[in-house]
């Protein structure tokens, strides 16, 4: 029984020096389908030195759901989350970025969520702009996720919402003292091993998480490597309490491996590295990799992946800015083979592969195994050992809606199909070909209003990368049979491309 004037959520917000940054927050929280009386938002303005802090005392004098807490600057958010969860007095907390944004009904859908499951933690469904989300956690519903049965590793940043009684029963709060990187991931790995319920919300886009393109926000600079570290192996030592040896930690630990260190070693993030700063983190990574690993971490990656920490174990830094080089450039290329039209539905058929400067991702044949071919030299054949991820090679097809970024995975059925390379069967690469209906009537729970655009999402070896379409379906509100937008220069495009395939 919830306490009668008691708030369903509280969302906590650490903000300094926001500026305008703030406005497109402020708006959605003030446009949220809960009502005013039934949320609040704290703001804790962290000494800021523009007009913050005044900006947000101005919302407070005129929204009753707003209140503000005014401290000195702690230069990092951890402090101001604390003190929003010691003034909280919601039922349950959100944490949210002072440059992000919710969609309408997130806090609604998030609350009845939690109290439908009586989750101690409901993750919402985010949308990405310049930067990645977890996309496979949000792939369906989930309302009894653990660390075992699903992958909610993947998502270990504090932009959920927890039983704000979760929190006070095991003290779960950010660590303070000073900047220090990855403060989500010890009260969420935390959260998730003690949590009684954790629940995924997938079907509504909650969240949308954005990447400030000026970089000012606090966490934006060049880490420092020796106390990045010290950090991973905090979390490391959380999932080594709670976990034996054995398959399920070296899947946990892989997730620090694979992003906190392989990912900042390889494409484009490695080659605007200073190189001094590149000798010291590729130094730490070895450490990590020889003292907290066992060997079923390494082991667990993609080919592409197992070489990047095949070549920084061995302090190859030379080899990874040649790796790095040719992996800058790959993307995924796709075409349209055919379009029909019937109703509301639209059936696509796409077919799309991976390529560096153009040419195709290539595999080798070496004793019965499939080979990745990379243009580094003196890697064991074993580490590119790819035949197990090009039998589970994959292809998604996405639909984007332009306006908001939500993205829903279509249903597709596709085939994947040996290329000879050109100097005959000694090398290959892969083409998937998929065909996938998109009901406009049904698509997103009927939330379809607004320009939906295609993607052909290719998985492989180490990569997912996506290759946009020339397809843009513009939806209105009555449910109406979609148009493409612009008929002249888009659909002609179209239509160019499958070879006039095309059946209204």
């Amino acid at each position: 029984m919830i306490e009668v004037g008691v708030p369903k959520v509280s969302v906590v917000v650490p903000a300094y020096n926001s500026g305008r940054h703030i406005e497109k927050l402020v708006a959605s929280l003030l446009r949220q389908s809960l009502p005013a009386d039934e949320f609040e938002a704290i703001f804790v303005d962290d000494g800021s030195t523009d007009d913050t802090g005044a900006r947000l005392d101005r919302l407070a004098a005129q929204h009753q759901q707003i209140r503000v807490l005014h401290i000195e600057n702690s230069g990092w958010p951890s402090r101001p989350r604390n003190l929003g969860i010691e003034h909280a007095r919601g039922e349950y907390v959100f944490f949210a970025d002072d440059d992000d944004w919710f969609a309408d009904r997130a806090l609604e859908r998030l609350y009845d969520c939690a109290k439908t499951y009586d989750a101690d933690v409901v993750i919402g469904k985010m949308a990405g702009h310049g930067r990645g989300v977890p996309r496979e956690l949000f792939r369906k519903n989930r309302f009894d996720a653990t660390l075992a049965n699903a992958p909610l590793i993947d998502s270990l940043t504090c932009h959920k919402l927890f039983r704000r009684a979760f929190l006070n029963e095991h003290d779960l709060r950010f660590p303070e003292g000073g900047r220090r990187r990855l403060e989500d991931h010890s009260l969420v790995v935390r959260a998730y091993f003690l949590s009684r319920r954790t629940c995924v919300l997938s079907d509504y886009t909650c969240y949308h998480h954005v990447h400030r393109r000026d970089e000012s926000n606090v966490t934006a600079a060049l880490l420092d490597p020796s106390s990045y570290f010290a950090s991973v192996c905090d979390a490391l030592d959380i999932v080594d309490a709670h976990t034996e040896p054995g398959p399920l930690r070296d899947r946990l630990h892989r997730r620090w491996l694979r992003n906190e260190m392989l990912n900042r070693l390889r494409g484009k993030r490695l080659l605007t590295a200073p190189e001094d700063w590149l000798e010291q983190f590729a130094l730490e990574t070895r450490k990590v990799i020889q003292d907290r690993f066992a060997p079923g971490v390494a082991a667990g990656l993609p080919p592409l992946l197992r070489a990047v920490a095949y070549l920084a174990e061995r302090g190859r830094v030379a080899d990874l800015r040649r790796l790095a080089r040719w992996e800058a450039g790959i993307g995924a290329y796709g075409t349209i083979d055919d379009v029909q039209f019937a109703d509301t539905a639209v059936t696509v058929t796409v077919a799309a592969e991976l390529r560096s400067a153009g040419q195709p991702i290539g595999f080798r044949a070496d004793d019965g195994r499939d080979v990745l071919v990379l243009p580094v030299e003196e890697i064991d054949p074993l580490v590119l050992d790819a035949t197990a991820q090009v039998r589970k090679a994959r292809l998604d097809v996405v639909a984007r809606r332009r306006e908001t970024g939500d993205e829903i995975f279509l249903p597709v059925s596709f085939e994947t199909e040996r290329v000879a390379g050109r100097s005959g069967a000694e090398t290959v690469h892969l083409r998937h070909r998929g065909t996938t209906t998109i009901d406009f009537g049904a698509l997103n729970g009927g939330r379809t209003r607004g320009s939906w655009l295609l993607k052909a999402r290719v998985t492989t070896a180490g990569w997912t990368e996506d290759a946009h379409l020339p397809l843009l379906f513009v939806c209105r509100a009555d449910g109406s049979r979609p148009r493409i937008r612009d008929e002249r220069k888009v659909w002609n495009r179209v239509r160019s491309a499958v070879g006039r395939r095309v059946r209204r």
